[in-house]
């Protein structure tokens, strides 16, 4: 146990995180989507919903402030308009948590299979709502006073 530290994360989630650069991504997944086959790096966090284990993360790592989308979530097949539960979950725990609160950017599904599969590690959550996977992209951490 660590103090100040959610303990959601898991001391290998904490490893990635820490081992994470600059413009790395983190895929956060649902139980349905295919994290063994995408992911070079797997962690596995079931019984936790995708929200929050991204906002766990994104209490201590930043997001990317360079790029115009640090966050992408997949789009519905069929209708790329619209807004599953899970994905307004999403951008209520950017909005709330994120150094650098910004918009989510869809990708259609197969794009953002790839995506994942370029990701430093993809988190396994026991998300059950469909569509709970995102994409966030690691930020600067910028020294403080002192």
């Amino acid at each position: 146990m660590l103090i100040g530290i959610n303990p959601i994360l898991s001391p290998d989630l904490l490893h990635i995180l820490a081992s994470m650069g600059h413009g790395d991504d983190i895929a956060i997944v649902d139980a349905n989507f295919p994290g063994a086959s995408c992911g070079q790096r797997v962690v596995r966090l079931d019984g936790l919903t995708a929200p929050d284990v991204a906002e766990a993360i994104l209490s201590i790592m930043p997001l990317d402030d360079f790029v115009p989308d640090p966050a992408h979530v997949m789009q519905v097949v069929g209708d790329a308009d619209a807004m599953p539960e899970a994905v307004a979950a999403f951008q209520r725990v950017i909005e709330a948590t994120a150094d650098n609160p910004a918009p989510l950017s869809s990708l259609e599904r197969f794009a953002f299979y790839e995506l994942a599969k370029q990701a430093f590690a993809v988190v396994q959550t026991g998300e059950r709502r469909l569509y709970g996977n995102v994409i966030l992209k690691k930020g600067v951490v910028r020294s403080g006073p002192g």
